[in-house]
Order: C-alpha cells, then structure tokens, then sequence
C-alpha cells in the first residue's frame, strides 16, 4: 500500500458547477474572484472545421467564441491550453444541466476579501446579482451567506 502511496501523483482538478446559464455564472463568478473567462474560440473554430460542431452549440461574446453548453473561469496567473483556451491550474467549469439542483449546496466557495474590506466586497457583489441571505456573526466567524445570479451558496469572509 506505501508503494502505491509514493508513486501516486497529485491530481489536476476544477470545480465543477451544475446551472442554468454558465455564460452569465462565469462573467459573475470572474468578477467575483479577479478570475479571467476562457476563451475557447481557438478549440471551437478546430472542432467547426472538422465539422464535429455546429454554429448552434456557440454564441459570441465579447468577440470570442463561447460555447453554450459550458463555460469556465480560470486564476489569471495560471497557465493555459494555447490550443483550446482551457485552463491548467485552478478553475470553475460551469455547465448546462436541464433542470436546476433542489435543496442546499452541499459544496461552496468562501471568498475571502481583504481585512475591513468585507462590506465593500459584499455590495460589489450585489450590484452584479449577488443576494445577501444572512450575516453570521459567532465566535471565531463574521462572515455574510450570499447566493450567486442562480441562487448557488457562497460565504464572503
């Protein structure tokens, strides 16, 4: 079992998030973070030339291509799939699921903002469809409960 232990090596991840609109969750959850939005223009133009895609499955946004299905924030220090705009550090992938998720997050993202800056932060948010649910002020936390444009949890500390 050790044997296997020492050759195992670490795991490239992203967090993946069911919604409704990942265009609209991806331009919320980059302004959020400082994260940037993929460009997947170059990966899309390969697939419609080879004919595996059609015009139906992407739109246009800010002059790229965007896929409709999905879309992804990425940390703007890592790096990047030059052939298909994917990320390769960390990353959001949001993707269209027909029906939205019932009941509470089982998973979320605390976002952290810079000490005294917390309510700055919290009403930058909402100016771009965040909602605030609750303030949870108890011993070792202050923090806000927040839901995203889709109603997905997340805490800003």
């Amino acid at each position: 079992m050790s044997s296997e232990l020492e050759e195992l090596m670490p795991l490239h991840w992203k967090l993946v998030v069911d919604c409704v609109d990942p265009l609209r969750l991806a331009d919320f959850w980059g302004f959020a973070l400082g994260y940037d939005v993929e460009d997947h223009s170059a990966l899309i133009d390969r697939l419609l030339g080879a004919g595996v895609v059609t015009e139906a499955q992407y739109t246009e946004v800010d002059g790229r291509k965007a896929w409709l299905h999905a879309a992804a924030v990425r940390h703007p220090d890592d790096p990047v799939d030059g052939s298909t705009g994917v990320g390769l550090g960390r990353r959001l992938l949001f993707q269209a699921v027909p029906d939205p998720t019932p009941g509470k997050n089982k998973l979320h993202l605390d976002v952290h903002a810079e000490p005294g800056r917390r309510d700055d932060e919290v009403a930058r948010l909402q100016e771009r469809g965040a909602k605030v649910l609750r303030v949870v002020s108890e011993p070792g936390t202050d923090h806000v409960v927040m839901t995203d444009p889709e109603g997905n949890v997340f805490c800003v500390q």
